[in-house]
């Protein structure tokens, strides 16, 4: 996998405070006016409106924080171009859907899209992408964690600009953890934190849901055991070689069944999504869970509205995802959005200017604040205004540093669908029997011999 994020933590000292990153070094860098569309009714944008070149950004919905981004934007540019916002579907297959139906057309009003890192390598393998200039790629990975530039790469070039990052993190009961006789400030495992879990029978939140959130799981099972998904030729599917039947896909087996037969997964494990997981860490008998960050803010918003007592929030502890095997750091998952430039714009230049301008350290605090979607961009996490929303901001920081992203290849939804059919539900997993299962009917899949 091209630039396999290391396994080692931080690559040098915590990054200094914000620093003046974009106001410096992208000095002339513009953005976008906001003028909220509907993609499915936005006809061809891409053009001058009155002189004023127009760029559209297709981006996946949050609470109006891409919107205010591409208004400061327009306002940076002074009148050289402006950005209308077109909305995508909510779910990020819907999404993916919609945009390679219209670049597939060589639709040029798709100047700038917010793209899920998992969809990368396909819309670059198909050439939807327009090659990101060397300046530009030296610019928007300056200070940028390692496991967002590897989602934005392909075929070790880097092909979009890391937006923001999301990773999940191990979420415990402080007092749970402290009469488990756990030291949650060193690195723990999954058999650790399953013991404890028993020994004081509380639950433990992993999404067993068949969906996107097994792959999350099992890949990091997989990649925090020394393994990956993907060990050679992703872009080929006729000769893809998958790692499922190996001594790291046999021990992520291993934890997935060990979850599954804890008896602390809850009965309702084989349909548990993250926000299930949530609902039960808030509860009487919370312990321990596997998690996005939002897990925080949820229940901030919880005890503001009464829903949940502030000694449950105080109780909230976080650390590093668990390892899958002892004094071996673990890999974290990654989520989070890059920004492709469409090959088909008429406005190319100004698309990457504008893609420079929305990930500015200012622009990607204010985003991280009000959306709660950590950064890209290691500096943001020492904003006082971030720290003081995030008192996890550090750890988010370094599990960033620590994360790998799911299986990288143009063929991701089969291998995912794959991997989502043969371990689930995760009770059913036998490490030496599974693993050899799914590589057979992922290799099936994509030479058209069967259908998911």
């Amino acid at each position: 996998m091209p630039n396999a994020p290391g396994r080692s933590g931080f690559r040098g000292p915590a990054p200094a405070p914000l620093r003046g990153r974009s106001r410096s070094r992208r000095r002339g860098v513009a953005g976008a006016a906001a003028l909220l569309v509907t993609a499915g009714t936005l006809a061809a944008c891409g053009g001058d409106s009155g002189g004023t070149p127009t760029l559209t950004w297709y981006f996946n919905p949050d609470n109006g924080g891409q919107v205010e981004l591409a208004r400061r934007c327009t306002e940076e540019a002074d009148g050289r171009y402006r950005i209308e916002t077109a909305i995508l579907p909510r779910d990020a297959s819907s999404q993916r859907e919609q945009l390679v139906r219209r670049l597939a057309a060589k639709d040029a009003s798709i100047d700038l899209m917010s793209l899920d890192p998992i969809y990368v390598p396909e819309f670059a393998q198909a050439g939807f992408l327009a090659p990101v200039p060397e300046d530009v790629a030296e610019r928007v990975t300056e200070g940028v964690v390692q496991s967002a530039i590897d989602g934005a790469t392909w075929d070790d070039e880097l092909v979009a600009v890391p937006f923001w990052g999301n990773t999940q993190l191990l979420w415990y009961r402080k007092s749970v953890a402290e009469a488990a006789g756990l030291d949650m400030t060193k690195p723990v495992t999954w058999e650790q934190i399953v013991t404890a879990a028993q020994e004081q029978d509380v639950e433990l939140g992993v999404q067993g849901i068949r969906a996107e959130s097994l792959t999350v799981w099992f890949n990091s099972l997989i990649e925090s055991a020394g393994g990956s998904v993907i060990e050679g030729n992703a872009d080929d599917p006729e000769n893809l070689e998958l790692g499922l039947d190996s001594d790291a896909g046999r021990q992520a087996a291993e934890v997935m069944k060990m979850v599954a037969e804890s008896g602390q997964a809850g009965a309702a494990f084989s349909t548990e999504n993250e926000s299930a997981s949530a609902a039960e860490f808030e509860g009487e008998r919370g312990g321990f869970m596997v998690n996005w960050p939002f897990i925080y803010a949820q229940a901030v918003s919880g005890v503001e509205g009464g829903t949940i007592d502030q000694a449950v929030l105080d109780d909230y502890g976080w650390t590093l995802w668990p390892s899958v095997l002892p004094n071996v750091p673990s890999a974290p998952p990654l989520g989070g959005i890059d920004l492709g430039i469409g090959a088909y714009s008429a406005n190319v230049d100004f698309a990457y200017e504008a893609a420079e301008c929305i990930t500015t350290d200012e622009n990607q605090a204010y985003y991280m604040i009000n959306e709660g979607n950590p950064a890209s961009s290691a500096a943001v996490f020492d904003a006082p205004d971030v720290v003081e929303k995030f008192p996890m901001a550090d750890t988010i920081r370094q599990s960033l540093e620590q994360a790998a992203p799911r299986p990288q290849t143009a063929y991701y939804n089969e291998v995912s669908g794959g991997l989502q059919r043969e371990y689930h539900p995760p009770a059913s997993v036998q490490p030496g029997d599974t693993g050899p299962k799914a590589a057979e009917l992922i290799a099936a899949v994509l030479r058209g011999e069967q259908l998911l």
